[in-house]
């Protein structure tokens, strides 16, 4: 009903527009001088500080991760991180051009296409952690092989990817009204949503079944930090790519959530900046080197094949 609502409202404002007023697009001539907030497509112009606070922190991140990568020689885990960082540090720089300027259709592109698809990256980072942790701590315990997350996984993640911006794309020469690019995005995020349920099932067995075969016994703090971490931001980015789901599926211009910035900043920017900090804790480095003489079933062949 609130939907229908803010469609109604959006397009009863459209209409009363002068003729030589474009509000949305790559032609779009509205600046904050010569029309109102309102007539935006966030209603809102994005908080300043709160994007660069969220750049400052992937910054950072990004470093830690390089300085991780090298240290413990984890290229594929740095390079997936590093990726999903700089895809959202370019992300919030858009949006800190629609802070400048609410009407830019270029910074609502390059905000929309970079934040949406950087957790892609982590997720790959998590998918090839967890095939590095099966094959390195008793796979045995594991219903599914190693390689399934590369033969699987991987490759959802690179259509989710793909889906995403192919869905951006889209909008974007289509001016933000192609319905067809909306629903190529939301489908990239759908699967996003449903592979990373089924990561979470599969997860879940096998460190229930590691835990019950007795390998946990020795393990130490260190592990057991690791897998919490990467657990918690498991389910970070799953609740992140839930909601901006429920965003999308309304459209650009008539969701009653694209105008409301709170949650955006507490269900995409947070969410995602805690997991990739999260994902620096359980780094996979650190873990694997002091788990080599202490936890039964690791193996410094496969370790050193992951790399």
């Amino acid at each position: 009903m609130l939907t229908c609502r803010v469609q109604w409202m959006r397009e009863e404002m459209y209409k009363e527009l002068p003729d030589n007023v474009i509000v949305f697009g790559p032609d779009a001539n509205c600046t904050l001088a010569l029309c109102p907030i309102e007539w935006s497509v966030y209603q809102y112009r994005p908080s300043l500080a709160a994007n660069i606070t969220f750049i400052v922190l992937y910054a950072i991140a990004m470093g830690t991760h390089l300085v991780l990568g090298i240290k413990w020689k984890q290229w594929f885990y740095m390079s997936f991180m590093m990726i999903g960082c700089l895809f959202e540090i370019i992300g919030y720089i858009g949006r800190i051009i629609m802070y400048n300027n609410p009407f830019n259709f270029g910074g609502f592109m390059i905000q929309i296409v970079f934040i949406t698809s950087g957790p892609v990256f982590y997720t790959a980072a998590i998918y090839v952690t967890l095939s590095k942790t099966i094959k390195y701590f008793a796979p045995e315990v594991s219903r599914f092989r190693p390689e399934l997350v590369w033969w699987i996984f991987i490759p959802a993640d690179v259509v989710c990817l793909v889906l995403q911006a192919a869905g951006g794309a889209l909008s974007t020469v289509s001016q933000g009204s192609s319905q067809t690019g909306i629903d190529i995005a939301l489908a990239g995020l759908s699967l996003q949503v449903v592979i990373l349920v089924l990561f979470c099932a599969l997860l879940g067995d096998y460190l229930w079944r590691y835990f019950r075969s007795g390998n946990a016994s020795a393990m130490g703090n260190r592990m057991r930090i690791f897998f919490g971490f990467l657990s918690a931001a498991v389910i970070l980015i799953l609740a992140r790519c839930a909601f901006r789901c429920y965003e999308l599926s309304k459209g650009y211009r008539y969701s009653d959530l694209i105008t409301n910035e709170g949650l955006f900043i507490g269900l995409e920017g947070v969410l995602i900046v805690i997991a990739v900090f999260f994902l620096c804790i359980s780094h996979p480095g650190p873990v694997f080197n002091d788990a080599m003489t202490t936890v039964p079933g690791a193996s410094q062949s496969d370790a050193d094949a992951e790399k």
